[in-house]
C-alpha cells in the first residue's frame, strides 16, 4: 500500500514537472499540496509504521487493533489525495490532514504502549522512541498554522517558520531516527550492539544536532548570528554522530556482510555516502553566503529536499523493506530508479547554479527535466508491478 503512494506521489511530481512544457488544466500549487503530503504521509509514514510494527510489534496478537489504526489512516490519506488537488487548503482538506494527525497519534500511543519490555533497553527502540517524539513534536507546527494565518496571515514570517519547524523535525527528526532505529534492530539481529558509552555519545549528538540545526531553517529570515551559530552546531553534531556509526559498522563488516546479499550491502553503502553528503550540504548551509543562496535561488533547496527524501528515506526503506522480507526489490527498475533520481537532481542542482552564475539553460530544459521524472515513475510502476510481497501496513 505505501508503495502505491509512492507511485501517485511521483505521478503528481510528473504533472508538475510538465506543467511548463504542456498546457494543464490543473492549479498547480494545489498539485504541489497533493505532490508533498501523498510523499511524506503516504509513502514514509506508512513505510516506517510497518517496519517499527513488524520489527517490534509482530507476533504479540494485536493486529486487528493495529488494522483499526492502519485503516483509519488509509481514510486521512484517500480523502487527502481527493480534496488537495482540487480546492489546496480548504474545509475538506484540512479536516483530512488533522484527521491525519489523529492517526500519527493514535499509532504513537499503541506503539510505545505495545512494545514488549525487553526491547524497551536496546538502542534501537530508544532511536525509535526520539523517532516517534518528533513525529508528536513535528505536529505542532500543523497545529500553529492556523492560528497564525487567521491572526497574522499567510505573509507572515512566522508562517513559513511553522511550516519549516513542521518539515524539519519530519524529515530530520522522524525519518532519519526511524531508519536510523530499524538499522540498529537489524545490527542487534547480528548480535551486533553498539557499546553504551559509545552509544550514549551517538544518541545525544544525533539527537542534540537535529534540534539545533533546526536554526538554519530560520535563516531566510536573517536572524543574528546566534542562529548561525547553534544552526552549524548542529549540524556538525549529526556529522559526528553520523561518523560514530559509520566507524562501528565499518569495524563490524563481517556480520553485517553475512547478513545482506551483495545487492544489499551496496546498497547499504550508497545509502550511507547519501547521508553523509546531505549532512555535509546541511554544513555549508550555516555559512551566511550559502544560507542567502539557498534563500534566493529555490532549487537549491529543492534539490536538498529530493536528495534527502528521494535519497537518503526512499532508498533506505527499499534497503530494509527488502532486507526484512516485506517488499521484493526488483533489481533492474531499482537501478532505473536511481538512474532517475541522480538525473532529476543534477538537472535540479544545475539549473539553481545557472540562475546563481546567470548561464543560459539547456534548451528545452523543462521538457528533459519531465522526461527524467519520467524515468522515475516508470520505475517505481515497474517495483510495484514487480514485487513478491505486499507492503500492507
Amino acid at each position: 500500500m505505501a508503495l502505491v503512494y509512492l507511485v501517485v506521489a511521483a505521478a503528481l511530481g510528473c504533472v508538475l514537472r510538465f506543467f511548463r512544457v504542456f498546457d494543464i488544466p490543473v492549479t498547480y500549487k494545489f498539485i504541489v499540496h497533493a505532490h508533498s503530503h501523498i510523499a511524506l504521509l503516504g509513502w514514509v509514514y506508512l513505510a516506517l509504521t510497518t517496519l517499527l510494527y513488524e520489527l517490534f510489534l509482530k507476533g504479540l496478537g494485536i493486529d486487528k487493533k493495529y488494522a483499526r489504526i492502519f485503516w483509519f489512516t488509509q481514510v486521512t490519506l484517500v480523502g487527502m489525495l481527493l480534496t488537495f488537488p482540487l480546492q489546496g487548503y480548504a474545509v475538506f482538506s484540512i479536516v483530512f490532514s488533522t484527521l491525519f494527525l489523529f492517526a500519527s497519534y493514535w499509532f504513537s500511543y499503541f506503539f510505545y504502549k505495545n512494545v514488549p519490555r525487553e526491547y524497551k533497553t536496546v538502542p534501537s527502540f530508544k532511536c525509535a522512541k526520539a523517532a516517534i517524539v518528533y513525529l508528536l513534536v513535528s505536529s505542532i507546527g500543523p497545529w500553529a498554522l492556523g492560528a497564525i494565518m487567521n491572526i497574522l496571515g499567510p505573509d507572515s514570517i512566522w508562517y513559513r517558520l511553522a511550516i519549516y519547524f513542521y518539515l524539519h523535525f519530519l524529515y530530520n527528526g522522524w525519518m532519519i531516527m526511524a531508519l536510523v532505529a530499524v538499522f540498529l534492530f537489524f545490527l542487534e539481529k547480528q548480535q551486533v550492539v553498539l557499546p553504551e558509552r559509545k552509544f550514549k555519545t551517538f544518541f545525544w549528538g544525533l539527537n542534540l544536532g537535529i534540534v539545533f540545526s533546526f536554526f538554519l531553517s530560520t535563516l531566510f529570515a536573517h536572524p543574528g548570528p546566534g542562529s548561525y551559530l547553534l544552526g552549524g552546531v548542529g549540524a556538525v553534531l549529526q556529522l559526528g554522530a553520523f561518523y560514530i556509526l559509520l566507524r562501528f559498522s565499518r569495524g563490524r563488516q563481517s556480520e553485517v556482510m553475512k547478513a545482506l546479499s551483495p545487492f544489499q550491502y551496496r546498497l547499504l553503502g550508497a545509502v550511507a555516502l547519501l547521508w553523509g553528503i546531505k549532512m555535509l550540504l546541511q554544513l555549508l548551509s550555516a555559512l551566511p553566503y550559502f544560507a542567502d543562496l539557498a534563500v534566493t535561488y529555490l532549487d537549491f533547496t529543492i534539490g536538498y529536499l529530493h536528495w534527502t527524501f528521494l535519497g537518503v528515506v526512499t532508498m533506505g526503506l527499499f534497503l530494509f523493506l527488502d532486507s526484512f522480507k516485506l517488499l521484493a526489490l526488483n533489481r533492474k527498475f531499482f537501478f532505473l530508479y536511481a538512474l532517475g533520481f541522480l538525473l532529476t537532481e543534477a538537472l535540479i542542482f544545475y539549473r539553481a547554479i545557472a540562475y546563481w552564475q546567470r548561464l543560459e539553460l539547456l534548451s528545452r530544459f523543462d521538457a528533459i527535466l519531465g522526461i527524467a521524472s519520467l524515468l522515475v515513475l516508470l520505475a517505481l510502476v515497474g517495483l510495484l508491478l514487480g514485487k513478491g510481497k505486499k507492503v500492507r501496513r
